[in-house]
């Protein structure tokens, strides 16, 4: 084997990597739980995933808008709407030119609807904060670990119940008229859950020595 030949594919080795280090990124910032992996797995990664997520934001967003007055229910469908139109794409790698947007839009699908439900529906308005608060640490965490190769374990997005599973909670509880104690209790248990969690790991990985391992190997 020539030197020539040895590097390129040193260098194929490389951009394989890469771009399965890049999937693992992007699927681990969807954040998706139990129900949205489930719909993913009979359809293999053969689905796109961008033309669903941008069909279920425009989706969350006409229903949000046409429903947004108290005591309306269209806006609690919403959940059901995005699900289905983004969880059979979960297992797609994720590797399209523009499929960096899919995690960014799920984002704002999830924090949209719980602040525009909850306002809609009166939850005082520390409980819509702390509930977003939480969840944004969380994806802020995921993003900083996993850019040093530090990986969530995949427990800890079944125990978070996913995106979709924490907007179906809140979608389903508001039918029953008690959507401030589904916020309540969301924050506080997803804020342990995450809280204790994301401390256990930094401390693990022995940060303080400048160690990084990943939890996997473990």
């Amino acid at each position: 084997m020539t030197a020539v030949a040895e590097e390129s594919m040193i260098q194929d080795a490389g951009a394989r990597g890469a771009r399965a280090f890049a999937t693992r990124q992007l699927r681990a910032y969807r954040d998706d739980g139990p129900i949205a992996m489930g719909l993913g797995r009979p359809v293999r990664g053969h689905l796109p995933p961008l033309p669903g997520a941008v069909i279920a934001l425009v989706v969350t967003g006409v229903l949000l808008v046409a429903g947004a007055g108290a005591g309306d229910t269209r806006t609690l469908f919403a959940p059901v709407a995005a699900l289905l139109l983004t969880g059979p794409a979960s297992g797609h790698p994720h590797n399209g030119r523009l499929d960096w947007l899919v995690p960014p839009i799920i984002r704002t699908i999830e924090y949209g609807y719980l602040a525009v439900l909850g306002f809609a529906q009166g939850v005082p308005a520390p409980l819509i904060f702390a509930l977003i608060a939480v969840l944004a640490y969380h994806h802020y965490d995921t993003v900083y670990r996993t850019r040093q190769r530090l990986w969530p374990q995949d427990w800890v997005f079944r125990a978070g119940l996913g995106w979709e599973g924490r907007m179906l909670i809140v979608a389903f509880v508001g039918l029953s008229g008690f959507l401030p104690f589904a916020y309540a209790a969301l924050a506080a248990y997803l804020g342990v859950l995450f809280g204790i969690e994301s401390v256990t790991t930094w401390l693990r990985t022995g940060r303080g020595s400048g160690v990084i391992v990943d939890l996997e190997e473990d």
